[in-house]
């Protein structure tokens, strides 16, 4: 069941870089985490600032293949979670493992194809 529209998606987009960057001091995460924090935060907002969606600003990059990065990166992220578990311990792990969880949840639920047409303004 695809309930998340590509406008929706867009601000869970933003919202998602922004628990980003407040997540190391929020969740009290160790260093290497932390630098990794920042970092896809700030590659999750180029990734959406170049989406060709309502919310995106240069609309580069069409809205199927934002999903299937999000995709990508969801499972990525498992593996991150162990690699930063075993640098920084549980705390970094499950971080990672509770965040690849809800980037896939909402990949599972957006409608990647609904917004096939151009929202070039």
């Amino acid at each position: 069941m695809k309930i998340i529209n590509s406008r929706v998606h867009g601000i869970i987009d933003y919202l998602v870089v922004v628990f980003l960057l407040a997540a190391p001091l929020l969740f009290g995460l160790p260093y290497t985490t932390t630098l990794f924090t920042y970092a896809l935060g700030g590659i999750h907002l180029a990734l959406t600032l170049l989406t060709n969606t309502e919310m995106g600003l240069i609309k580069m990059i069409p809205f199927p293949i934002h999903g299937w990065i999000e995709l990508i990166v969801a499972l990525a992220l498992v593996g991150a979670a162990f690699y930063l578990g075993s640098l920084d311990g549980d705390l970094a792990r499950n971080f990672y493992l509770g965040f690849a969880g809800a980037v896939f949840l909402t990949w599972a639920l957006t409608d990647y194809r609904a917004s096939q047409g151009s929202f070039k303004s």
